[in-house]
């Protein structure tokens, strides 16, 4: 192992994925020298591991699914999915696992790359252990910023390891459709990975611990999802623990808490997520190495003057854009505080406050049908002591639904704040309204008024003529 001479930046990055590239790129923009540390991939995990292979995945499963439901196309597309073809188009979306265009990216904002691994060394201070064993140190002036994401959560389970389960980056990744696929979880991940390897010629059976999928979601959205996945071919168990898993002479044997053994070529399990902060020297700053980090609006850790958490780790919202907007509100706030603001603008809805990562977290899951959901659940609202009143309606009620695509199948729902009139949830469920979601956030993070809403006149014969009859029906009943 090779030390060499400390290096002074003003800010420092740990991790290059979408979330440390935006830090990188506004404390750049503010005229801040940049350091950016990264291990694997620049680009992070959403560009190679989640978002973009999983959606290149699903498109081509969406598609077709849409096309059938067209009488005149719908014979048109009655084969199986060309695998190969999908597969390709996948490792074209992810750059077959190549960084160039990204690392050229931060080239062209002046942010300095170290590759290796980073690790903080005690207060603004940060040692980088390069593939060949060099360790360079980093120090920074003003800010380091933890953007260094989660890893797949495994269970407990005795030989796991030996069975050699897949996690969402083997799911992404893989280089085939196996004969059959057992997927544990009942989550976005769960449901997207089952959707997609079904399609693609996979035998899947989807295991869920729990009553049903996406309980994150208002419940309709986990119904409507089942019973799309069941009718393509998914064989859906509720209810249903895992409690022990083998790998013999090749087949993975899956005991369940019901006494059920079922086989399969490969194993999921999308059973949630781990910070990626168990190796980043946390103990050297009086933190517990492994834990998510705790942060005020800005970002910045809890007790801490100089060190930020932006993105997964601080699990505020496990999302590739929301952990993107936390990077530009910190960005901003790394450089007000560098520049000597006095005050910054914290206050909600602040240019350095985090404030939608309370109340307007949009998401979408791309299955078919698509669910679709921004802000509060009903049930979250009540739990929080809101007086709230539910308003659903079917997509059955709006020409577009019909017009998208024969026995469209779909519903919406707004929750209302009765006191302000104003929108704290908005969930679609259907073929298509992962495009709708903006409109909902937009009107959840502006909290527009519901009177205001009524002039908003969506355009016919569009999906978003459901906004139409959601209001008719608050206004009417």
């Amino acid at each position: 192992m090779t030390e060499t001479e400390s290096i002074a930046y003003d800010v420092v990055v740990l991790g290059a994925g979408p979330v440390g590239e935006n830090v990188a790129d506004r404390t750049r923009a503010a005229g801040l020298s940049t350091a950016i540390v990264e291990s694997e991939l620049v680009g992070g995990e959403c560009s190679y591991w989640a978002c973009m292979p999983s959606k290149a995945l699903l498109r081509p499963v969406i598609a077709q699914a849409d096309a059938r439901r067209l009488p005149g196309l719908s014979q048109a597309v009655q084969g199986p999915l060309d695998a190969a073809a999908v597969l390709a188009r996948r490792d074209y979306f992810t750059s077959h696992w190549k960084d160039d265009g990204q690392v050229g990216w931060l080239d062209g904002i002046g942010a300095d790359l170290y590759r290796g691994h980073g690790r903080l060394a005690g207060p603004r201070t940060v040692t980088v252990t390069g593939p060949d064993g060099t360790v360079r140190t980093l120090t920074a002036r003003h800010a380091v910023a933890v953007a260094t994401g989660t890893g797949a959560a495994l269970p407990d389970l005795p030989g796991l390891a030996e069975v050699r389960p897949w996690t969402s980056r083997e799911a992404t990744s893989a280089e085939a459709a196996p004969g059959r696929l057992v997927v544990v979880g009942g989550g976005v991940v769960a449901t997207e990975m089952a959707t997609a390897w079904q399609a693609l010629g996979s035998r899947v059976t989807l295991l869920v611990r729990g009553k049903g999928l996406l309980n994150r979601m208002e419940p309709f959205a986990g119904e409507l999802i089942a019973e799309a996945l069941t009718a393509a071919g998914v064989d859906v168990r509720t209810g249903t623990s895992v409690e022990s898993v083998t790998r013999e002479n090749g087949t993975v044997v899956v005991v369940t808490g019901q006494g059920d053994r079922i086989e399969a070529d490969e194993i999921l399990f999308a059973t949630g997520r781990v910070p990626r902060t168990e190796d980043i020297g946390l103990d050297t700053v009086g933190l517990a190495p492994g834990s998510w980090l705790t942060v005020d609006d800005s970002l910045r850790v809890t007790g801490s003057q100089w060190l930020y958490a932006v993105g997964d780790v601080n699990h505020r919202a496990l999302l590739t854009h929301q952990g993107k907007y936390q990077a530009r509100i910190a960005g901003a706030a790394i450089a007000a505080r560098a520049s000597g603001v006095p005050l910054l603008e914290t206050d909600p809805w602040g240019a350095h406050a985090a404030t939608a990562d309370h109340s307007a977290v949009p998401q979408v899951v791309f299955t078919d049908p698509e669910a679709a959901a921004v802000g509060l659940s009903l049930a979250e609202a009540e739990q929080a002591g809101r007086r709230v009143r539910a308003v659903d309606v079917e997509f059955s009620s709006v020409a577009g639904a019909g017009l998208y695509g024969d026995d469209y199948r779909g519903k919406a729902r707004l929750v209302v704040d009765l006191e302000r009139e104003i929108l704290l949830g908005v969930t679609f469920v259907g073929p298509g309204v992962g495009e709708l979601i903006h409109s909902a956030t937009v009107a959840v993070a502006g909290e527009v008024p519901v009177s205001r809403l009524w002039h908003a006149v969506p355009s016919y014969p569009t999906l978003s003529e459901v906004w139409l009859r959601l209001l008719e029906a608050y206004r009417d009943n």
